[in-house]
């Protein structure tokens, strides 16, 4: 069963503080085995430079949009970015290369799909092996989407993504704790050491990150890049829905672009549409004289029948300062 991030890693109260002092033994744990695995680790160069676009926290930062515009990035250079994923919630386990003409969400995971519908898109569990499975295709580059924390490969450049929206309370770490009492992979200090830089991710409507995370980053040097809508939300009542990482991000972001949004259900990370949700889902927003809305993500995990029934709004992420992203690009040999 898939479940939702818990957003009480996030807040300042008093109950949430209590159960992540529970929880802290266990975090004690988690740390060391990534620690000790990450030690214990011989990197292999699979014969193409590797830009890790990692996390330092579980849930949605919005690793998959940055590798998507960093791909894009690369291949505007002339370069042949091709982007390796784990396939997460897909049943195949590669490597092979992601056909969106032939491929479901359900083989080989609903990110690697949305984005291989323009870019060369390669899932394996294995990274390593996909890794070399794309090199021998031509890739002059591999974006690793996720895979900090995964030392199998040898990173030519490794950035670390951090969610910048924090509001109302929030800490954009949680309080550092390390999962399962916080959202943390591995310590802050631990998986910034690691990191070539840090990429703060923004929404299109807050236009710089919180003070307080900035100062967090120990001195890596910082890109912000925003989350911005690739279109205008559909004009009239609607009933949004998804299953990512941070639903509530979602439904920010719908309000901030204007969307006339009249109810909206969070639902778990990579969540199975199947007739008996859908179905319900659509007799809220008939009972609300709305139509359905949700992210592009959702959307490919949508079954066929109801593709035309539900729009898809798409979000890009943009660099506020592209030729910084060129010169750590350049200076990777790219």
């Amino acid at each position: 069963m898939k479940l939702r991030t818990p957003q009480w890693w996030y807040e300042r109260k008093p109950t949430a503080a209590r159960t992540r002092a529970l929880l802290t033994p266990l975090s004690w744990i988690w740390a060391a085995a990534t620690a000790r695995r990450i030690a214990r680790a011989h990197p292999v160069d699979p014969g193409a430079p590797v830009i890790c676009i990692g996390n330092l926290t579980l849930g949605g930062a919005g690793k998959t949009p940055l590798a998507r515009e960093i791909a894009h990035r690369l291949s505007a250079r002339g370069v042949a970015a091709h982007i390796l994923s784990r396939g997460h919630g897909g049943r195949l386990r590669g490597p092979l290369r992601v056909d969106p003409r032939r491929h479901t969400s359900a083989e080989v995971g609903d990110e690697p799909l949305m984005l291989a519908k323009d870019l060369p898109v390669w899932v394996s569990r294995d990274r390593l092996a996909g890794a070399g499975a794309a090199a021998a295709a031509g890739a002059q580059a591999i974006i690793l989407d996720d895979g900090h924390q995964n030392p199998s490969l040898a990173k030519t450049l490794s950035l670390v993504v951090a969610d910048g929206e924090t509001r109302g309370g929030e800490w954009p770490f949680g309080d550092g704790r390390v999962f399962p009492a916080g959202p943390m992979r591995e310590p802050l200090a631990a998986g910034l050491a690691r990191a070539d830089a840090v990429i703060v991710l923004l929404p299109a409507d807050l236009a710089q990150p919180d003070p307080e995370l900035i100062g967090q980053l120990a001195g890596r040097p910082v890109l912000i890049a925003h989350l911005q809508p690739a279109e205008a939300p559909p004009t009239g009542p609607q009933l949004g829905f998804a299953g990512v990482g941070k639903p509530w991000k979602v439904e920010r972001a719908l309000k901030a672009a204007g969307c006339e949004l009249v109810d909206f259900a969070p639902l778990p990370d990579h969540f199975a549409y199947d007739e008996p949700a859908l179905r319900r889902l659509a007799d809220r927003a008939e009972r609300l004289g709305a139509g359905l809305l949700t992210t592009e993500k959702d959307w490919v995990r949508l079954p066929m029948s109801w593709r035309a029934r539900i729009a898809a709004w798409p979000v890009r992420a943009r660099f506020d300062d592209p030729a910084a992203l060129d010169a750590l690009l350049s200076r990777a040999g790219l």
